[in-house]
């Protein structure tokens, strides 16, 4: 039992080392939104856990995730969790904002620019997301689709 328990805090150290370290703050943004071009700032977002997802219309992973991002953020949203999607169309806004409407999407979308995907670590493949704590920090970051079940599991453990 003693040597059970010596493991436990062990692994809780070295964990909570490796979350300490691997944190860094999220990057801020001041962006267009695409259906209405109101600017939303990152600081709207303070408190709060975030997945700030990069993707564009014209990728089907991207599109295949929109249904478990809505679900997600109106399961957790009232827990103080959002999602906000910035999109790298190159075709502006309006293509965007047709996509929100048909999609139903109820997280804010808006279009991203070269400065933000630079400063997320020149995001150059799409979909790929961060997930940020209520600190303001981002704890993890998903190149490619993310299954569900994964994205769940990791938004519970933060909030």
């Amino acid at each position: 039992m003693k040597r059970a328990r010596l493991l436990f805090l062990f692994v809780w150290m070295v964990v909570t080392a490796v979350q300490a370290v691997a944190a860094v703050p999220m990057p801020p943004f001041s962006l267009p939104a695409a259906v209405d071009g109101s600017v939303v700032t990152s600081e709207e977002y303070r408190g709060k856990a975030v997945l700030v997802t990069f993707f564009a219309t014209w990728c089907p992973p991207c599109l295949q995730e929109i249904p478990t991002l809505k679900e997600l953020h109106a399961k957790f949203q009232q827990r103080g969790f959002a999602v906000v999607a910035l999109s790298v169309d190159e075709g502006g806004p309006d293509v965007v904002a047709r996509l929100v409407r048909r999609a139903a999407i109820n997280y804010p979308v808006l279009m991203a620019d070269s400065v933000t995907t630079r400063n997320f670590g020149n995001v150059v493949a799409i979909p790929t997301s961060f997930l940020v704590n209520r600190h303001g920090h981002v704890v993890k970051k998903y190149p490619g689709f993310v299954p569900r079940v994964l994205l769940e599991r990791d938004i519970a453990a933060i909030l």
